[in-house]
């Protein structure tokens, strides 16, 4: 199957991550190579940019579509939460520029064996790197204890009835093995109230996402890696990460507000006495959201949220007290 990714808020990226034609630039989630392409136009003689996917499908496609900057390119088949590493093993401290595109390309979706979609019957799967023989969709659904079920529903899902579509996942597998992306979409269905499906679209989209968040370690992946990300970039580098859904954007917004505002003293103090300087500052204070032009030509791109960071000149050092 073709790799196909239509590459979301690709101009407001361009702009937000304020390309050095010289500079360096990391792309932790390569995808189809969309917005790398962009960037890697950008950039001159001594340029140069990382893309970084788990998906080898993605590098692949990526590859050939960047084949003509090879020589201020490469790839690397890596989960973007080792960033730090794969730049050390580039020789690389700091970097210009950081992009993250959050959430499942339209190929992953797209692609039954994939077992993304509740739209097709496909082998219950969901990693985004298949060649990590880590957790998948199956082994969640057929060995996790129902209080867990319940609680990624829940936490991951946002859904509403996660203890009746947990406790009709653990009944239905005492009868066999729950084997394909159709059983468990059936299994949905059944556990929440007709008048309730007819509200927010198809209503197993919320055990997917949870069932999909839980076997690739996504929100973990996002809040415990962010930090080390800044870390790496650049005085004056911009961060820019779009996301798709609350949860994800909760994580970064709550990383932006504490880089901007990094004082731990007690309110009631005058003045501050823990050093602790502002990392940089958000570039816009509300999220930059697709155009209505995309939107028409896009349906995917609706929820999605790009927030944007800039580190400070002096890269956020702490006072000397």
């Amino acid at each position: 199957m073709e790799f196909k990714h239509e590459s979301v808020l690709l101009e407001e990226v361009i702009r937000g991550l304020n390309i050095k034609p010289w500079g360096i630039y990391v792309d932790g989630t390569l995808g189809g190579g969309g917005h790398s392409f962009r960037i890697a136009e950008k950039l001159t003689e001594g340029g140069r940019l990382i893309g970084i996917d788990q998906d080898r499908d993605a590098l692949q496609a990526a590859g050939q579509r960047l084949a003509s900057f090879e020589d201020r390119v490469t790839l690397v088949h890596e989960n973007y939460e080792h960033m730090g590493r794969v730049l050390s093993d580039l020789c690389i401290d700091k970097i210009d520029g950081i992009l993250l595109d959050l959430g499942v390309s339209s190929y992953q979706l797209d692609n039954p064996e994939r077992g993304f979609s509740y739209n097709t019957d496909a082998p219950l799967d969901m990693r985004m790197d298949r060649d990590d023989n880590a957790l998948t969709a199956r082994e969640i659904v057929n060995t996790w204890p129902a209080e867990e079920l319940a609680n990624i529903l829940r936490d991951y899902g946002e859904e509403r009835y996660a203890r009746a579509v947990a406790a009709n996942i653990v009944k239905e597998r005492e009868k066999g093995p729950l084997e394909t992306t159709g059983q468990l979409s059936e299994i949905v269905r059944r556990s929440i109230p007709k008048k309730m499906q007819q509200r927010g679209g198809n209503p197993c989209k919320r055990t997917f996402q949870a069932i999909r968040i839980a076997c690739n370690r996504e929100l973990d992946v996002l809040a415990d890696s962010l930090d080390e990300m800044m870390e790496r970039l650049a005085p004056g580098g911009r961060f820019c990460i779009i996301t798709f859904h609350s949860l994800e954007d909760r994580i970064v917004k709550t990383a932006f507000r504490r880089w901007e505002n990094p004082c731990t003293c007690p309110p009631e103090f005058p003045v501050c006495v823990c050093g602790r300087k502002p990392m940089g500052k958000c570039v816009s204070r509300k999220a930059i959201l697709p155009s209505k032009e995309e939107l028409e030509h896009n349906k995917r791109s609706a929820s999605a949220k790009l927030r944007i960071f800039e580190k400070a000149a002096d890269g956020g050092k702490e006072q000397d007290l």
